[in-house]
């Protein structure tokens, strides 16, 4: 039996901001990225093995998970790219917590390139710089792999690295066009040292700024991808 969901204070701390989730539910089976396998879900111990185990009515269930790390909405660190590159443990959480955000929306756009007009004259040094492309409206279904989805253009890339974003998300199946084998934004973001954040969901609930992110992979040596749970704190005024 699950314990209510305490009520939060008005007047605490943190009380005036509203919880936006920013991440895909992992399921068994499900595809994530085209042509990786799904995750397979199920129990290490049950809770009908474990009634064995403890006193009469106390039971638990342990679950075990496999799954390849680019599943659901995952980070990339530089290791994911780069043999020398910080690895999941070695990403400061500076980098990865507590981020002021600004909402790139070109949801509109005409092509799936997203070039540099996007990104000029916005507050990108420092933040958490996510993209909304409205992709995330394919996910689940065979079009979200699909040919012509949205990416960062090479020259959309170079500009943020000059700006020195923390991290950089995006709510497409890959921020790098998946026809183009040398993944430059895959190459120059992590080349800096920023990760990036894929297949994010529910960009459209966020203000162009005025929000904090965070998506904090657990910290696992020589690894260079893991999911997230990624949401954002807005300002609820």
């Amino acid at each position: 039996m699950s314990s209510p969901t305490p009520k939060l204070d008005p007047t605490e701390s943190g009380a005036a901001s509203r919880l936006v989730d920013l991440s895909h539910v992992v399921r068994h089976g499900m595809t994530t990225y085209p042509g990786l396998p799904g995750p397979h879900i199920e129990d290490h111990m049950s809770r009908e093995q474990s009634r064995d185990r403890y006193a009469p009515g106390t039971e638990f269930q342990i679950g075990r998970v496999t799954l390849v790390a680019n599943t659901g909405t995952y980070l990339d660190a530089p290791f994911h790219r780069f043999a020398d590159g910080a690895d999941l443990a070695e990403v400061p959480l500076e980098r990865l917590v507590d981020l002021p955000g600004v909402l790139i929306d070109v949801s509109d756009a005409p092509t799936p390139g997203v070039g540099v007009d996007a990104f000029v004259g916005r507050p990108l040094g420092g933040r958490a710089v996510l993209i909304r492309t409205g992709w995330d409206r394919h996910w689940g279904t065979a079009g979200y792999g699909a040919p012509g989805h949205p990416f960062l253009t090479a020259e959309a890339v170079s500009l943020l690295v000059s700006q020195g974003p923390a991290v950089v998300g995006i709510d497409s199946v890959n921020i790098d066009d998946m026809a183009d084998l040398s993944r430059p934004a895959h190459t120059e973001l992590l080349a800096a040292g920023i990760p990036i954040v894929e297949h994010l969901r529910g960009l459209d609930r966020l203000p162009t700024e005025g929000f904090r992110f965070h998506a904090a992979p657990i910290a696992v040596a020589g690894m260079g991808t893991f999911s997230v749970r990624a949401y954002a704190l807005t300002d609820s005024r």
